[in-house]
């Protein structure tokens, strides 16, 4: 059994700390660092012989489609992370449907690669969006890795399940929630600003007991720009999303270097596929 390592492609002005401080319109004139952040990673999955999945941006894609070919060529998988970063439960069901059909077709011109797995921007698949799933099974997917089973001022669904589960009745898609820590009443992900923010210690005990003590796959995740210190700061952002994501990014690559290191690894689909017969 491998646990699943992502990595969700988009750039440092795209993140959902700062949507209410940077405008789309400006995206354009933004220093563009994703390319350079991304390569990081994969040097860094090279170094360490393990492969992954890319849930990638159509924004990005577009801009830097040998970026995409370099992912595959490298054997790790290519997955939709949507358009460019709008949260699902904002969006109607056409949207959302219009959303994935436009980025599939991107990355896949990009990539040669078939792209079958789907993860929303900020976890944002949650009770608000009954019409997700099944569009998603609609659209042949085989799995999507879109919850997250806790509560957050950002997203959440704390009454899904936390591990794999189908949320469509008849169909195979399945649904892989990112892996959450229960320490006393609070539930916390393991991944992204999580990881990079609390004690390393937290996490490698909180993935053992996933991994070991419960017999289940973790989900794992993080972004480049999480090893970028040197990306700009958006002065006027609220403190709370300024610490959020600035703390420890200088820390980041040797965190992911240890983390990779103790634990098995592989690609998202190959553990959806595990878990989905499991599911059976």
């Amino acid at each position: 059994m491998n646990n699943a390592l992502s990595v969700d492609i988009e750039d440092w002005f795209q993140v959902g700390a700062f949507e209410t401080t940077i405008s789309r319109d400006d995206w354009s004139r933004l220093e563009h660092r994703v390319e350079r952040n991304s390569d990081a990673v994969l040097a860094l999955f090279a170094r360490t012989g393990v492969k992954a999945t890319f849930f990638t941006l159509g924004w990005v894609a577009e801009r830097y489609p040998a970026l995409i070919r370099r992912i595959v060529e490298q054997g790790h998988e290519v997955a939709s992370h949507g358009w460019d970063h709008i949260r699902v439960f904002t969006m109607t069901a056409e949207q959302f449907r219009a959303d994935i059909d436009r980025t599939r077709k991107t990355l896949e011109d990009a990539g040669g690669q078939a792209v079958t797995g789907y993860r929303a921007p900020s976890f944002s698949i949650d009770k608000r969006t009954p019409w997700a799933h099944p569009i998603l099974a609609e659209q042949g997917y085989a799995y999507s890795s879109s919850v997250a089973p806790l509560r957050h001022d950002h997203y959440g669904w704390p009454e899904a399940p936390r591990f794999a589960f189908r949320p469509v009745a008849d169909s195979p898609l399945i649904e892989l929630p990112v892996t959450t820590a229960e320490i006393g009443a609070r539930r916390l992900a393991l991944g992204g600003g999580f990881f990079r923010v609390l004690p390393y210690a937290l996490t490698r005990w909180a993935i053992g007991r996933v991994f070991a003590g419960e017999q289940r796959p973790a989900i794992f995740y993080f972004h480049p720009w999480d090893m970028d210190p040197g990306q700009p700061r958006v002065a006027d952002a609220p403190l709370r999303s300024k610490l959020r994501h600035y703390t420890n990014l200088a820390a980041m690559e040797g965190k992911l270097e240890r983390l990779i290191g103790e634990f098995p690894w592989g690609r998202t689909d190959a553990v959806a596929a595990a878990e989905a017969k499991r599911a059976a």
